[in-house]
């Protein structure tokens, strides 16, 4: 069984805040895993003068880790996954190098299982290329692209990339990852045939208490 309990726009510092952490604690059962990523709205905080990778965001990492286990959980640690930019070479030009490394050194220094999607994630970008790869990421608009969120296609490849990371991990969890499961991000799946069935319980209906938004 998996809860997502992620939120857009938040970070370590409001899942903190927010009570967001404590809420899946309470719910946490030993053995469960709580797997962790955050990094780009974190990147806020540096402007505002309220923080940084290495300090303010380590704590808090630190601060999640220490919640997990003392709920008998497994806590796994993820990188962020980069934003889309290009050199003139076709490399990805690193936006959350810094966020990233964060990350690596708080996994090494509490030994928590570690997946670096930020790494995984400019190989699939790169594989793709500057043109490929606009087809992973959102178009909220026509012809107006959007360079941080991904569509369905850019969301499933770097889902499969945190399934492979937890394999390399040798977390519990792992052991009910597919037999046939492969992935390599350096050969993604092709654009072209891939499509997402449509959900039978999908339904247009407004949440309740969001009348006030047309």
């Amino acid at each position: 069984a998996v809860a997502n309990h992620g939120e857009s726009g938040e970070t370590y510092r409001d899942s903190l805040a927010r009570r967001r952490l404590d809420k899946i604690v309470s719910l946490m059962k030993p053995g469960d895993m709580l797997v962790m990523q955050f990094g780009h709205n974190d990147q806020k905080q540096i402007k505002a003068g309220k923080g940084g990778p290495f300090t303010t965001y380590k704590a808090e990492i630190k601060a999640h880790v220490d919640a997990v286990r003392a709920h008998g959980g497994l806590p796994v640690i993820v990188s962020s996954m980069e934003r889309r930019g290009f050199d003139a070479a076709g490399h990805v030009i690193p936006s959350l190098k810094d966020y990233a490394e964060a990350a690596r050194q708080s996994a090494h220094e509490l030994d928590v299982p570690f997946i670096d999607l930020n790494a995984m994630s400019k190989t699939f970008y790169e594989a793709l290329g500057p043109e490929g790869s606009k087809a992973a990421f959102a178009e909220p608009a026509p012809g107006r692209l959007e360079n941080t969120h991904h569509d369905s296609y850019g969301s499933y490849e770097l889902a499969k990339a945190v399934v492979l990371g937890l394999r390399a991990a040798g977390v519990p969890a792992a052991a009910f990852i597919v037999d046939d499961f492969a992935f390599d991000p350096a050969h993604p799946d092709p654009v072209a045939t891939f499509a997402v069935p449509p959900s039978p319980r999908r339904t247009d209906q407004r949440p309740l208490g969001d009348e006030g938004h047309k």
